[in-house]
């Protein structure tokens, strides 16, 4: 037996951006008291909870979901390990994952909220602007900085984005809620359905090579979705600032605030028709470089990531990989640019994840990750990038041992499903259930491992808003209710053709079905496509 030689991890690696400020916690905990005491208004006390992070929760005024915001989807493992213990102290021992790489605490006690925004400032998170009519969570893609298609890494212009933005002044009263993604490349982000979309590219200007971006406006998902628009050939990162503030400048003056159901940008970029809108925008952009050019500066922390890469990896010799390996690492496992390295996806049961698992996920990603942190996905996911291969088998080991080990998760097999009824106000039917239903029964069947639905997703909303994002999926749904008789039954509205590659596409409504005939449904289509697929 030869001995496993490595460099070392680092030790617990911790984030060095403090996003939180404890003044907020205090404050929201003397506000609560006051809105329980009839000092404070409805209306004004939910924006002020919204504002903070604190969703409603269904049928009830007495409990919150908290929305934890994840910055470009970068977690550290004491803060898995935080979230672990605030979640068993004040939710419900579990945490959700959503397809905004933001974590999620449900049921908990409105009072206790300032709770957990107290223990989150101890390792630099915060709740404030997860929710409300602001700038959300700026999301990149978990690829970013290992895709072998990208220009550059789009992760510290994420970062800097969201800190430029957080608490700003300019996006604290917006008419509706405001998205920017960013990502990797065409075929790994979702940068054509965001109210901003930006995808890195390169430019040769002067014989020297200009970094910028693809910068998509108008784009977004709900009960009327749009496909975003190309604002100009190439944005100099120089301009990336200008053209974010000219962009929420625009909306704020001109954007909805009475109709609720077309207050988002999309609207007003439909509206106003994308010519009008792109003018608009770049003059404004004008007048933001001329006037603010001394103030406003992208704050980018071009630090080298720690990488401890191994020195050595060796293992016993004749040994064999645990059962289940191949079948693991074909669909969970994404090959990065650097050699040797492998990204690895956690297959999640529609986001949701135990406190005992994410303590498990913090140790592994220190015992496994050489980069020391792991990322959300777009997918309900977690991603540890940096694995070594040689290291791979003996990680699924230990993945199998904490039930983490569910394969399928750049598959078909591992569907999206928004919380539902089991939390949300606004949902009509239980599509956090089905999605956890689908999933087992495309084990059970193993339909991961088939070829012919790798690039393939299935997405469920639990209304029309697609929180779930069915409006892209392969195959996605919507609930809904159809009356028959005197009786209410829950149905989904199916669409089928929907991508958010390059090519990005909205699906096609085709079809209403009960709830409980779902999975049927799918599987006739699986079949009708493998008997005519050319």
């Amino acid at each position: 037996m030869t001995t496993n030689v490595k460099q070392a991890r680092p030790d617990s690696k911790t984030s060095s951006i403090n996003w939180a400020k404890i003044e907020e916690a205090e404050n929201f905990a003397k506000t609560v008291k006051l809105f329980r005491q009839g000092k404070f208004d409805e209306d004004s006390f939910r924006r002020f909870r919204l504002q903070h992070g604190a969703y409603g929760t269904r049928m009830t005024g007495d409990y919150a979901m908290v929305r934890i915001k994840i910055p470009a989807g970068r977690i550290y493992p004491n803060q898995l390990e935080k979230i672990a213990q605030l979640s068993e102290a004040f939710s419900i021992g579990s945490a959700h994952v959503s397809t905004r790489e933001n974590i999620q605490l449900h049921w908990v006690v409105l009072e206790d909220v300032s709770e957990i925004m107290r223990g989150l400032t101890e390792v630099g998170l915060t709740s404030r602007e997860a929710c409300g009519n602001t700038v959300r969570n700026i999301m990149c893609s978990p690829l970013s900085g290992v895709c072998e298609e990208e220009k550059f890494d789009a992760t510290p212009y994420a970062i800097a984005t969201a800190q430029f933005l957080l608490r700003n002044p300019l996006n604290q009263n917006l008419p509706r809620k405001f998205k920017f993604n960013f990502t990797c490349c065409e075929k790994h982000g979702m940068v054509r359905i965001a109210d901003v979309g930006l995808l890195p590219q390169i430019k040769e200007i002067d014989g020297k090579e200009q970094r910028g971006f693809k910068v998509f406006l108008g784009g977004g998902l709900g009960n009327k979705s749009y496909v975003g628009y190309q604002l100009e050939e190439f944005t100099p990162e120089e301009d990336l600032l200008y053209t974010s503030i000219a962009v929420l400048r625009i909306f704020d003056r001109m954007g909805e605030r009475k109709n609720m159901a077309r207050n988002r940008m999309r609207y007003l970029v439909n509206e106003l028709g994308w010519e009008k809108f792109q003018n608009l925008v770049l003059k404004e952009r004008a007048i933001v470089r001329a006037t603010q050019s001394v103030i406003v500066k992208l704050d980018l922390d071009q630090t080298p990531e720690e990488i401890k890469k191994p020195i050595r990896i060796s293992e016993s010799s004749g040994s064999s990989n645990p059962d289940g390996y191949s079948r693991w690492y074909k669909t969970n496992t994404f090959k990065q640019k650097q050699d040797g390295y492998r990204s690895v996806f956690f297959a999640l049961e529609a986001g949701d994840i135990t406190a005992n698992q994410l303590r498990e996920i913090a140790n592994i990603c220190t015992e496994f990750s050489s980069e020391g942190l792991g990322r959300f996905g777009f997918n309900q996911n977690i991603v540890f990038r940096w694995v070594h291969e040689d290291d791979l088998p003996a990680m699924y080991a230990r993945l199998l041992e904490v039930g983490l080990a569910k394969t399928g998760a750049l598959t078909m097999a591992a569907p999206i499903g928004c919380s539902g009824t089991t939390s949300c106000n606004l949902a009509l039917t239980n599509s956090h259930r089905l999605a956890k239903e689908i999933q087992r029964k495309f084990l059970e069947l193993k339909l991961d491992e088939d070829d012919d639905l790798m690039d393939s997703s299935i997405k469920i909303s639990g209304c029309p808003n697609s929180c779930g994002q069915h409006g892209i999926a392969t195959i996605g749904f919507y609930g809904g209710g159809t009356r028959v008789g005197k009786d209410m039954y829950p149905t989904y509205l199916m669409s089928l053709g929907g991508r958010s590659d390059g090519d990005t596409m909205l699906g096609v409504n085709c079809l209403r079905i009960p709830a409980k005939r779902v999975i049927p449904v799918i599987l006739k289509i699986i079949e009708l496509f493998k008997q005519n697929k050319k």
